[in-house]
């Protein structure tokens, strides 16, 4: 009886043993082949897609729907997400055994829809540095606005976008300002306007009278002296967490960078050549497999993914293109970080793409008139902020909602 029980021990364990062996071949990629009899070692592709439910073809041959994790043989493949409605996402990517390698489509509708946000005309929208506000003025004399006693600056919260502005827009001062300019300070809650009459600096929040206002134009430098440290504390604090290497070319080879939402990558402009070594990072498993450029050439943008140490190449030539927020500018295009920190928006001249962090999958999600390069992000995956008068030239400008989910 005692021999009995060791044997059904025994078996019991090499059962236990057997299943468990199986499993953690089948965790890491392994399929058993019937042909051979044995289990050949894969990779795993874990694909998803937003909005949920598009089809997924690998080398041009269908497989299932998104949201998926799929076995596959070490090696490269054609990955394409369909969804009908939005634009095609398709990624050329190299799977390793045993490896787990993971993307995420974001798709955008081929034809997005517009909702106004402002109806009085817009002129100089501006956001926050951290893109919750937008300024703007709207001109005297437009749709009623005649009387001069009427607030003229603006500040729309874009907070709570999936469902629409949480508020109505905030007046922050009246009087005729269609030759004003202004700036955020650093941390949102004030605005540094600049008028033919003065320099004022007005609470973002609440509405200060043209009559009440204070000229503070012996206080401006000094203002914006302060503003500036306290953006270069920020900024330090930011690149301290980042690479030596990386820091140097940051502090000396960069005409200006921005961090993404999530502090994980960094998109920068090339004030002088300059080579990225190698291995900055200890490389991740299931790491981009998309090429990359660490050769760095003057008035190129790149984005260097801080976590798996890979520097894409972007825009080759930055003339005329701006990746700053929270300022008036001139330049022609812009560039910046959308909501999801793994895109950009590019705004050109009747065109908006927005485009994955590594320069692939450039989907252009508006083309048509508007006032470039003002498209801005927002705080919500599903929508951008453009200015446009949808065609019609003699009508002044507004600022729309642009849905892209």
């Amino acid at each position: 009886m005692a021999k009995v029980r060791i044997i059904v021990f025994l078996i019991t364990i090499v059962v236990v043993g057997t299943v468990l062996y199986v499993a953690s071949l089948y965790a890491r990629g392994y399929r058993f082949n019937p042909q051979t009899l044995k289990f050949i070692p894969n990779g795993l592709l874990i694909i998803k897609s937003v909005p949920d439910g598009a089809q997924l073809f690998i080398n041009g041959e269908f497989k299932t729907a998104t949201n998926t994790t799929l076995p596959l043989p070490p090696g490269t493949y054609d990955i394409r997400v369909e969804k009908e409605g939005f634009w095609t996402w398709s990624k050329r990517m190299t799977i390793e055994k045993e490896i787990v390698t993971e993307a995420t489509a974001h798709l955008f509708k081929i034809a997005p829809s517009l909702s106004a946000i402002t109806f009085s005309g817009t002129l100089n929208p501006t956001p926050s540095r951290d893109f919750t506000k937008i300024a703007y003025v709207v001109p005297a004399g437009v749709n009623g606005f005649e009387n001069q006693n009427n607030p003229r600056l603006w500040v729309v919260e874009m907070l709570n976008l999936p469902l629409g502005f949480s508020r109505e827009p905030k007046g922050i001062t009246d009087g005729d300002l269609a030759d004003a300019s202004w700036i955020w300070s650093p941390d949102g809650r004030e605005i540094l306007l600049t008028t033919p009459q003065g320099v004022f600096l007005l609470n973002s929040g609440t509405f200060t009278p043209q009559s009440e206002r204070i000229n503070v134009i012996s206080k401006k430098e000094a203002i914006l002296t302060s503003w500036n440290e306290e953006l270069k504390k920020r900024r330090e604090a930011q690149i301290a967490k980042l690479p030596d290497e990386l820091e140097d070319i940051l502090r000396r080879k960069t005409s200006s960078f921005v961090l993404s939402p999530d502090e994980d990558m960094v998109l920068y402009t090339a004030s002088a050549s300059a080579t990225i070594p190698t291995n900055i990072v200890k490389q991740l498993p299931g790491a981009s497999t998309q090429k990359q450029e660490r050769n760095l050439k003057v008035g190129g943008s790149y984005v260097y993914d801080i976590k798996e140490d890979r520097n894409f190449l972007i825009v080759e030539d930055s003339n005329d293109l701006t990746i700053d927020g929270g300022t008036q500018s001139q330049a022609k295009r812009r560039l910046g970080w959308f909501s999801t920190s793994r895109h950009l928006v590019l705004a050109e001249n009747d065109k908006i793409t927005i485009l994955d962090y590594d320069g692939t999958n450039r989907q252009t999600v508006y083309a048509g008139v508007y006032f470039s390069p003002n498209a801005f992000s927002t705080l919500s995956i599903d929508r951008l902020l453009i200015l446009t008068n949808l065609g019609a030239y003699t009508a002044t400008p507004n600022l729309y909602s642009l849905g892209l989910k």
